[in-house]
């Protein structure tokens, strides 16, 4: 069993996706696999994609087009690991992203461990948003809360 199953909906996103790959193989948790769901691209993800299937812990799954939900579910069938974590494919992440995620969740026993952003606009300037609060909820509906996510 892997510590983290990465999760990577793929859509035509060829201008992104080898730095968004890149980011995830330069993790410094090591004990992690990689889904990319190729979710019917057009262009040339799917090509970009094959470039790294010979890796071991890096799966591809091709399905026809149905969305970033059924990508996102195509890719939880598909995970081994203790924890899963989603990656947009024109996002790219820290080397220690999900290093401290994993330890953080597991140090505090939890089920669910959110972390810092970095969003460019059109102009390339970086806005951080920092979450430096570690907060604890035993409640699912305030976990959700918690992690943005919908009630």
């Amino acid at each position: 069993m892997y510590k983290v199953s990465i999760i990577i909906p793929v859509y035509n996103v060829e201008e992104y996706l080898e730095r968004c790959l890149n980011s995830v193989f330069k993790q410094t948790l090591k004990d992690i696999e990689i889904i990319c769901v190729n979710d019917g691209s057009s262009d040339k993800s799917r090509e970009i994609l094959a470039k790294y299937e010979e890796i071991s812990n890096f799966k591809v799954i091709d399905q026809i087009n149905s969305g970033l939900s059924v990508a996102r579910n195509t890719g939880l069938l598909a995970a081994k690991g203790e924890y899963v974590g989603f990656l947009d494919s024109d996002d790219f992440i820290d080397s220690e992203f999900y290093e401290k995620l994993y330890t953080t969740a597991v140090d505090y026993n939890a089920d669910i461990a959110c972390g810092n952003i970095i969003r460019e606009n059109n102009k390339k300037k970086s806005v951080l948003i920092n979450y430096n609060d570690i907060k604890f909820s035993y409640d699912i509906k305030e976990k959700f809360k918690l992690a943005n996510l919908p009630v």
